[in-house]
């Protein structure tokens, strides 16, 4: 016997499981494939070290499927500081654009726990704790074949399961893989001084270095280095000592609230965001270095945009509806992925003296050039 439903969406983390409730809110019939057992995380009051930026058009896509977690555990940027590694700065205020901030700083586990519990309340298929076996496509239809051997159809199979895709191996789609040489070690701590909303950012010469301001005095640190192991080996207060210092103890003495953990850091490249009967969403789709903060902003506008060219449409995997997809996604996706790239080289030329000089000198002149700052600063937040 095989299941049939209109959408299936694989992989059930942020990106995938909006996507399954924007769809299922459309009035179609979705089916969500999950590894984890439970589908969803486990909560507890502790602090989660994986945070992410989340612009203020993507706060207003989840806002709109009643799924924006507790404000209480919620970060607001409304300043940013840019530091270069000679002496260069870039500043950012909301106000200066009229956004009531630059992003919200979210914990991964909080905003998917939300996500599910409206999921758990709506009529989505969920099949936890399975991988996808086999998929197959024709030009009318798609199969999947679970590891447990539950078999199920759609007109459409969504690939939202992360940077190495499942779906996107079984459709055949090469993808560029670009090593940074680095991996994101990331922490949370408390901090001796108020933050004031304020995202400080460090280009150290040897990796990039970032304080995003959590409720109260906390703040999540991302320092992307070529040395994780260095950080990783420190004993809690070392790590707090060392990350102040690294900062120029902006912020004052910190204290460790969370391990640190490390994640390597890669630029891919999809050669396509779709296929017969298959769209690729989120990590699946693309990555981008986390200089930016831009990663989960790309995959839930891939999911907003994904659904809504299907809203209405007879077909959700008709093959130019998918095109249609594909076109509006990646020039927004190149463009943040070029620019992330094109940031991390800059500031990684170490041997080149003059170099040096004139991207720190660069940094201080946009800052001075208010009408460019603020297209820049309105392009990176979707405002």
């Amino acid at each position: 016997m095989t299941s049939q439903f209109d959408v299936i969406v694989v992989g059930g983390g942020l990106v995938g499981a909006s996507l399954a409730l924007a769809l299922e809110k459309q009035g179609r019939e979705v089916a969500l494939i999950e590894g984890r057992p439970g589908g969803a995380p486990d909560l507890d009051e502790g602090w989660d070290a994986r945070i992410y930026a989340v612009s203020p058009a993507n706060r207003a896509f989840l806002e709109e499927m009643g799924v924006w977690p507790d404000m209480a555990r919620i970060g607001k940027v409304t300043r940013m500081d840019v530091r270069g590694d000679r002496g260069g700065r870039l500043e950012f205020d909301a106000g200066e654009i009229g956004a009531p901030a630059l992003a919200w700083i979210a914990e991964n586990r909080w905003m998917l726990a939300s996500i599910w519990r409206e999921i758990r309340q709506r009529s989505i298929t969920v099949f936890a704790g399975c991988a996808v076996q086999a998929l197959t496509t024709t030009a009318l239809d798609a199969s999947i074949v679970l590891s447990d051997g539950r078999r199920l159809g759609a007109s459409l199979v969504v690939g939202g399961d992360g940077a190495d895709s499942s779906v996107r191996r079984q459709i055949g789609v090469d993808a560029s893989v670009k090593s940074y040489g680095q991996s994101g070690v990331v922490a949370n701590f408390a901090c001796e001084r108020p933050h004031g909303g304020c995202a400080r950012q460090w280009f150290l010469g040897d990796g990039v270095l970032a304080w995003l301001p959590l409720p109260g005095n906390r703040i999540s640190m991302v320092w992307s280095t070529s040395d994780p192991a260095r950080l990783l080996a420190l004993d809690p207060d070392a790590l707090a000592d060392t990350v102040a210092q690294a900062g120029g103890f902006s912020l004052g003495a910190l204290h460790v609230l969370t391990p640190a953990q490390a994640f390597p850091l890669r630029l891919i490249r999809p050669a396509a965001m779709v296929s017969q009967r298959v769209a690729l969403i989120g990590d699946a789709a693309h990555t981008v270095h986390p200089l930016a903060g831009q990663g989960v902003n790309l995959g839930f506008q891939d999911a907003a945009v994904l659904a809504a060219l299907l809203n209405n449409t007879r077909d959700p995997g008709d093959w130019q509806g998918l095109r249609r997809y594909q076109r509006q996604r990646r020039e927004a996706v190149y463009t943040m992925q070029q620019a992330c790239d094109a940031l991390f080289s800059l500031f990684h030329q170490q041997h080149q003296p003059g170099l040096a000089r004139l991207r720190n000198a660069g940094l201080t002149l946009v800052n001075h050039l208010g009408p460019l700052k603020r297209q820049f600063a309105r392009h990176a937040i979707g405002f």
